[in-house]
Parts: C-alpha cells; structure tokens; sequence
C-alpha cells in the first residue's frame, strides 16, 4: 500500500484538517475494513440520504445505531442462544459486527427503520442560513447621485 505525506498541507493551510484527516481515513481503512454485512447508500434527493445494511437474522434489541465525533456508528451483537441448536449447514452470517460513516458537516440522521432483514438509516443535510448562498440587489450608481444633489439643493 502507497503512503502519502501530508505535512505540506498542514504547513500550507488553516482549517483544512478535516479534509486531511478524511484522506487518512480513506487511504488507512480501504483495505482492512470487511465487506460484511453488504450496504448501499442512496441519494434519496437533493439533501437526503439513505443507508441499507443488509442485517438477515438480527433483531431490533440486536442492533445499535449510534452518532458519535462527526461519524455514524452502525453495531450489531446477537445474543447468545441459550437452546443449543443442531445445524447441518449454517448458512447465514450472524457474526458480531462494526460498521462506521463519515458524516459530512450539517449532515444528521433523522430516523432509522428495520425491516425484512434490512436496517435503513435516513440522513438529511441541514444547511444553516449563515452558509446558504444569498443574493444582493445590485443599485444604479446614476440615482444614488442624483439624490445626493436634489438633497443638497433641497439644503441651500
């Protein structure tokens, strides 16, 4: 695996740290995180997101779903069956498991639902007013002089 140096671009920049820490996730995690349990994500619209795990065999008190530093935090844990059951092939994956999101800034979960073996997050990015683009009138030079001169012969 490539290992890339960041250093210039701490030196270089104020406030980029996230973008950076964001590429050593990415590069960091590519190769050791597992494939299971299998996920889409969906751009449901133009601010709304989903996330589908595929959680066959877990039920609701099985599963945990949590926010936490910026990341959404998918966990699963089956309880210990306490009847001892005989299988002649087993088939379906009821392992343990981790699965972590970065979520971008303003962007929160609004809901999660389970249901036929799918567990669905929904997401929403929330744009404050401060950050949304806004527009200025743009006012003609002309009329904002002949005002100042009806004014100052209004004065004298």
């Amino acid at each position: 695996m490539r290992s890339f140096d960041l250093a210039p671009l701490y030196r270089a920049t104020v406030g980029f740290d996230q973008i950076a820490d964001l590429m050593d996730r990415a590069l960091a995690n590519d190769v050791s995180q597992s494939s299971y349990p299998p996920y889409n994500i969906e751009k449901t619209a133009d601010d709304t997101y989903r996330i589908s795990i595929a959680v066959a065999g877990f039920s609701d008190a099985d599963l945990s779903v949590e926010v936490k530093e910026q990341a959404l935090v998918v966990s699963a844990r089956k309880a210990d069956d306490e009847t001892a059951h005989s299988y002649l092939h087993r088939g379906i994956a009821t392992r343990a498991f981790e699965r972590r999101f970065a979520l971008a800034d303003h962007v929160r979960v609004i809901g999660a639902s389970h249901a036929d073996g799918m567990l669905h997050i929904d997401l929403q990015r929330e744009i404050p007013e401060a950050l949304k683009p806004r527009r200025i009138e743009i006012s003609r030079q002309s009329k904002a002089i002949d005002k100042d001169v009806v004014d100052a012969q209004s004065v004298n």
